[in-house]
């Protein structure tokens, strides 16, 4: 009767593990390869659209640039992107995120706060014939469940955070995508990092003005930018933007599954 016992077990152990390697493998679609990277880009500062667009189009690199009129100077097209030239972006190919009307800290608004923040970009978006966004980042990685339960009822399939860690499509809920941020002082942090993108993992990059006139402690210099684009592409990554993990990564069905988990960093 033990032996009977002990073989049920073994067998059901089995059985629960196999439930959830196929559960997992709905998650993700086909495996991601090595060395897949995904660039992101803050706060809609000028160099964005003036120095960093033509060199991603240059080397064939995606990207997901997320926008917000950042107050009270994103009327100044020196410092910021007009909606003329993030229009344009879309219409580059690149992937134009939701970054809230004016860069706010939604983890502390009411839902209906919340919903006037991110509908504004939306109306922007659709009034240019822009494609709708899917994505959404967190304004100085302000959150909460308040937030969580808007974008989900938008239809927003995923939204990247902080936490200097890579995304684990397995584990990670997908509006808390956890990236890095880059500025002028932690270069080697930022080499270390891409030597995680590997097995079913993604390192995801979050970088502000390059330079941010308005914002220098986030700044990454051009040069430094230039050396971090040139390494990805003489190491052969794949640089792609958010919008196109989906050819991997179920997102609907990753929201179905995994629970939303705070305690994990999600701030750098």
């Amino acid at each position: 009767m033990e032996f009977k016992t002990s073989s049920f077990l073994l067998w059901l152990c089995g059985m629960i593990l196999l439930l959830q390697g196929i559960s997992q493998a709905q998650i993700v679609r086909k495996p991601i390869p090595d060395r897949t990277v995904v660039l992101t880009f803050d706060d809609a500062p000028a160099s964005h659209y003036s120095h960093v667009a033509p060199l991603l189009k240059e080397k064939n690199f995606g990207a997901t640039f997320f926008v917000c009129e950042f107050p009270p100077n994103y009327a100044d097209s020196s410092k910021y992107m007009t909606w003329q030239q993030i229009q344009e972006l879309d219409r580059m190919g690149f992937e134009v995120g939701n970054h809230t009307h004016t860069h706010a800290g939604v983890g502390k608004l009411p839902k209906e706060e919340v919903r006037q923040q991110i509908a504004y970009i939306e109306g922007k978006m659709n009034s240019l014939d822009m494609q709708r966004p899917l994505s959404f980042a967190y304004p100085g990685y302000s959150m909460s469940h308040a937030v969580l339960d808007v974008l989900k009822e938008k239809g927003y399939r995923m939204a990247r955070a902080g936490g200097s860690r890579a995304y684990d499509p397995h584990s990670d809920y997908p509006y808390l995508i956890p990236s890095w941020a880059t500025d002028d002082t932690n270069e080697q942090v930022i080499f270390d990092a891409l030597k995680k993108a590997k097995n079913g993992k993604v390192v995801i990059l979050t970088i502000h003005g390059v330079p941010d006139l308005e914002h220098p402690w986030v700044t990454t210099s051009p040069e430094l930018f230039a050396k971090y684009l040139d390494f990805l592409s003489e190491h052969g990554f794949q640089v792609l933007s958010l919008r196109d993990l989906e050819v991997y990564i179920d997102f609907e069905e990753a929201a179905r599954q995994l629970k939303p988990d705070f305690t994990k960093p999600l701030k750098n």
